[in-house]
């Protein structure tokens, strides 16, 4: 008894936040107009060349120009991509390859990477994307509403909030190539000593990640994370998040790719029409209705997934099915239903019911964590751990990475 008083007394307040243990965050992008998105490239290619092909004032009307960007505004290139960086009403430049993207929590989409395009396209976020790096993004707290805290992405998330309670956006790493783990100076070596003998798992940055992902809780002050003060508990949490973080990544990285047993997969039993209205699901017989398109079987759990309290299917439903306002390149739609569509909606439907199906080994977990002895801030502080140091909460610099600037100028980082 006297253990659990040392280290988990404080209630809540003394739990640390995420916010203290991976101290670099990012805010959210703002790109300052909807149609550089989209949730297939070919529609994106179909904007940018009608957009070329506008001169004068229709140009201006569709850019849809903005105080940080207009058709005749010249920035840098966005880090690692070879787009041109001249006035666009001047000198367009080739199309840029779109890049894949997380919109929200579980939506990939195709985005244009030319920063003359996008109001706050956060640049320190591209210069560390890589094959190496992970980002855990941060949810908006939205009181009583269900959902969790954190999600995992190998993609660059754009860190947009369902329920338009923008969070953070954390990258586990500071530089590229995974070098400089995003971690308050410290705290690995702390619980490497602390869980030293009892852990089954070895303690790095992804491991921390993956804790977090497993044990994290929403609270208005941010996204807390408490840590077990035995290794024992921390190698339950951390194999239950490294579970987790291989059904965020969908395959990246080398993971497997998130499948549900046999006869639980979801299968197209009528074909999706060209524009399916309605999106309907029946719990008794676990058919998704798009329209006179039926899938299943469709877990409940996948049905009623939800983050700040918002449905995810019904979300990503109505981003590819809501009628676009105007005139404007955001009118520019497919035609019909991609075939891409259906194979991405069999894959969240597998993501989220998997994803339901940990639940009860995460409310375990929590309830194992409540009647445990924890590491609590005041003990961080008084290992040096806490307060982060300003430093820590900054980008790092990238001294030998060369970028073009406006007009093709270049700068040293």
């Amino acid at each position: 008894m006297a253990a659990r008083a040392a280290t988990g007394a404080g209630g809540d307040e003394d739990v640390p936040l995420l916010d203290e243990l991976m101290p670099w965050s990012v805010r959210p992008l703002r790109t300052g107009r909807s149609w550089v998105t989209a949730p297939d490239a070919a529609t994106l290619r179909a904007r940018w060349d009608l957009l070329v092909r506008a001169e004068g004032a229709e140009q201006d009307r569709l850019f849809r120009p903005s105080r940080l960007r207009t058709p005749r505004t010249a920035v840098t290139a966005l880090p690692g991509q070879a787009t041109a960086t001249g006035r666009f009403a001047r000198e367009p430049g080739p199309y840029p390859e779109p890049v894949r993207v997380l919109h929200g929590p579980f939506d990939e989409q195709w985005l244009i990477p030319d920063h003359r395009l996008i109001d706050t396209a956060r640049p320190e976020l591209w210069r560390v994307a890589d094959a190496h790096q992970l980002f855990a993004v941060e949810h908006g707290h939205v009181p009583r509403a269900a959902g969790p805290a954190l999600s995992v992405t190998a993609l660059l998330p754009d860190g947009h909030s369902p329920a338009g309670r923008p969070g953070r956006i954390r990258p586990l790493h500071r530089r590229p190539g995974g070098l400089e783990p995003n971690l308050a100076p410290g705290l690995l070596g702390l619980l490497r000593a602390r869980y030293a003998e009892t852990a089954g798992h070895e303690v790095t940055a992804e491991a921390v990640l993956a804790w977090s992902l497993a044990a994290a809780r929403p609270s208005s002050a941010g996204c807390r994370v408490p840590l077990p003060a035995e290794g024992a508990l921390w190698s339950a949490g951390v194999e239950l998040g490294r579970e987790l973080l291989r059904l965020h990544l969908r395959g990246a990285h080398g993971r497997e790719r998130p499948r549900l047993p046999g006869g639980r997969r979801p299968y197209v039993r009528a074909a999706v029409p060209p524009r399916p209205a309605v999106l309907r699901y029946d719990p008794e017989t676990e058919v998704l209705s798009l329209g006179d398109g039926r899938v299943s079987p469709v877990p409940a759990g996948a049905w009623e997934f939800r983050v700040d309290g918002v449905r995810m299917l019904e979300l990503w439903f109505e981003r590819r099915t809501a009628a676009a306002e105007g005139d404007g390149l955001e009118a520019l739609r497919p035609r019909g239903w991609p075939q891409e569509w259906t194979s991405e909606l069999l894959e969240l439907i597998t993501v989220l019911a998997l994803l339901d199906g940990l639940r009860p080994r995460q409310e375990a977990l929590g309830d194992r964590l409540a009647d445990a002895p924890k590491l609590s801030r005041s003990e961080l502080r008084a290992a040096g751990i806490l307060p982060v140091p300003a430093a820590s909460r900054r980008p790092a610099s990238v001294l030998d990475h060369r970028e073009e600037g406006p007009e093709g100028q270049f700068a040293l980082l």
